[in-house]
């Protein structure tokens, strides 16, 4: 199954006799001079049915050792799914409001957890031509049981093991990478072994994924190959969740890093190597 769909295939879904269950994962890195009201952009306009689900609160735990955004606690991210209508044989379409960060977390979450039939809306909210509601939906109770291990996962061992076995992708901004600037974590710089790759090319001016093939190429010329095990981490596991998409649409499968940068660097006895070269 495509791990992506269009707007009118969407809106084709919708129509159809087995309509997918519609989360909206409206979500931006909060910062005291930059707060972002998630549920409040939601409340203003979302897609015909669509359930908020919130990603600091139900798609990670409170931000500690792990990582600002670790694994979220499984009774919590399941009690949110069934809330929403998300049940086994359901299928489900995620969707943010432009970025696809937050729609991609929500993606892998539930794919990890054992959900397969789960798609990211292409373009994400501002792709949708259609008419959009602010009525706040009751759906009936889904039946959804997490059930973790059906995708990859990485520890921090794992992701230093990796970078010397296969190829480790870092998918923040370059000059994160550089360790020329770094805004949020204690250090820059990345994992050593770690290839730079940003999430920001994966997408196109509209916000659309690269086709499968100018995907596959872009991540064959990062070292990625089909025989190579592939692993993703970025600054606390959401931006490199929409990666591990784009290798997916690529047809390439990776593991995700959760804990990701904002781990790694909070130990002292880690590594941590700079500028452009991946050593």
């Amino acid at each position: 199954m495509n791990a992506i769909i269009s707007a009118s295939e969407l809106a084709s879904a919708l129509a159809g006799a087995n309509p997918p269950v519609l989360l909206d994962v409206r979500w931006q890195l909060s910062t005291a001079t930059a707060p972002f009201d998630g549920r409040a952009a939601y409340e203003a306009g979302h897609l015909p049915g669509a359930v908020f689900v919130d990603l600091d609160e139900e798609l990670a735990s409170a931000p500690g050792g792990g990582g600002r955004h670790p694994l979220p606690d499984l009774a919590v991210f399941g009690a949110a799914m069934r809330r929403a209508g998300v049940s086994s044989g359901t299928p489900v379409v995620v969707y943010d409001g432009g970025m696809g960060w937050g729609a991609a977390r929500a993606w892998w979450l539930l794919r990890w957890t054992g959900h397969l039939d789960v798609r990211v809306l292409d373009g994400q909210l501002p792709s949708w031509e259609g008419p959009l509601e602010t009525a706040v939906p009751q759906p009936a109770e889904g039946d959804f049981v997490p059930a973790p291990g059906a995708a990859g996962l990485l520890d921090a061992d794992g992701a230093a093991a990796l970078a010397r076995s296969g190829v480790l992708l870092d998918a923040r901004a370059g000059e994160r990478y550089r360790g020329e600037v770094e805004p949020i974590d204690r250090v820059g710089g990345h994992i050593p072994g770690a290839v730079s790759a940003p999430t920001t090319g994966n997408v196109g001016p509209d916000g659309r994924f690269l086709s499968a093939a100018e995907l596959h190429a872009r991540f064959t010329a990062c070292g990625v190959s089909r025989s190579s095990p592939v692993g993703v981490y970025c600054g606390s596991g959401v931006s490199a969740a929409h990666e591990v998409l784009a290798l997916a649409v690529a047809g390439i499968p990776a593991a995700l890093y959760v804990g990701s940068w904002s781990e790694w660097s909070s130990d002292l006895r880690r590594p941590v190597a700079v500028g452009p070269d991946p050593q």
